[in-house]
């Protein structure tokens, strides 16, 4: 049974200062590209990695294209409010979106009806890497590996913190009571910030997220169980990934990221100006401070790349969905 804890908390503080400086040319579509303000629909509340990057981005898409750009967070109902107002808008390169990998990868066949359609509304502009994710546990949790974490869950029922519906911890989460019985019960938030800190206080058992956010509660005695994807966090070289640990699941494997989208039908010069604002972007000594705070090795690619690996990536994501059998409505 899926269910809601709420909580209310302050937010994670994690963009640096100092604007990037992007030369990026002005694009002629629809008559001069940019003349106005560019808005990034976030699918989660400010604090975590989401947020931090489409600010970071809005600033130098600012700097570069010489216009107002502003960060607007609409979350809840797994970013699908996010999303639904991104395709709602025109396909001009004014309105953008920056979510979860999941939200737009298996949100297609987690659930039976969505009010759009992301194999078709949607093109990607970058996606941002979100490095490895650490499962962390409460002190109240004595398991120092996932196999012994296995063994308790199976023996009493647990929660798993996750923040979003069919987000990347959900589906762990859901791949383990399959897979090995366990008896957990994921627990969604609206971000990263109120799930860290009720693994904290012991309210939920687990989460999964990112290294940044999961850092802010390892002083309050979260302790990292193993990490997902396919090498170690820089941050914490130490802790095995959990494919290391034995876990033979596809899932695990996989690194999801942040991507960047427009609406599809968005000129395709004003696509490589977006694009580029992330690729240049990243070069930047802001940037550089943003991924190692949040442990993350590599840096988003560009346009030509972004198309070969969604169309590479999305369908591996959708088939790891459609494995699991999960459904959310």
């Amino acid at each position: 049974m899926t269910h809601t804890h709420p909580s209310r908390r302050r937010a994670l503080q994690v963009l640096g200062t100092g604007a990037a400086l992007v030369a990026v040319p002005h694009v002629a579509a629809q008559g001069a590209w940019p003349n106005k303000t560019i808005r990034i629909i976030v699918g989660f509340p400010p604090g975590g990695l989401t947020d931090a990057y489409a600010r970071l981005y809005a600033d130098q898409a600012s700097a570069a294209l010489k216009v107002p750009v502003v960060v607007e967070n609409k979350p809840g109902a797994g970013a699908m409010i996010a999303i639904d107002t991104m395709v709602k808008a025109p396909a001009d390169g004014y309105t953008l979106l920056m979510t979860t990998s999941g939200t737009v990868w298996q949100n297609r066949v987690l659930y039976a009806k969505l009010p759009y359609n992301l194999d078709k509304d949607i093109t990607p502009v970058a996606v941002f890497p979100s490095g490895p994710l650490i499962m962390g546990v409460t002190e109240k949790v004595t398991a120092k590996n996932i196999k012994e974490f296995v063994e308790q869950a199976k023996r009493s029922p647990m929660s798993m913190g996750t923040y979003a519906p069919g987000s990347y911890p959900h589906m762990v989460a859901d791949q383990l009571n399959r897979s090995e019985g366990t008896k957990l019960t994921s627990v969604h938030y609206r971000g990263e910030s109120p799930m860290w800190i009720d693994v904290a206080s012991g309210l939920v058992q687990t989460a999964i997220g990112s290294y940044q956010a999961f850092n802010t509660v390892q002083s309050r005695g979260v302790r990292a169980l193993g990490v997902t994807g396919s090498y170690r966090c820089p941050k914490l070289p130490d802790v095995p990934t959990l494919t290391e640990q034995g876990m033979t699941s596809r899932l695990v494997t996989l690194e999801g990221g942040l991507p960047l989208v427009a609406r599809s039908g968005t000129p395709e010069k004003v696509l490589q100006a977006l694009s580029k604002v992330a690729v240049d972007g990243a070069n930047t000594e802001r940037s550089a401070k943003l991924r190692e705070s949040f442990a993350i090795p590599n840096k988003p690619k560009n346009l030509v790349e972004t198309r070969r690996d969604w169309e590479r990536d999305v369908p591996l994501w959708i088939k790891t969905a459609v494995d699991l059998g999960v459904k959310l409505d």
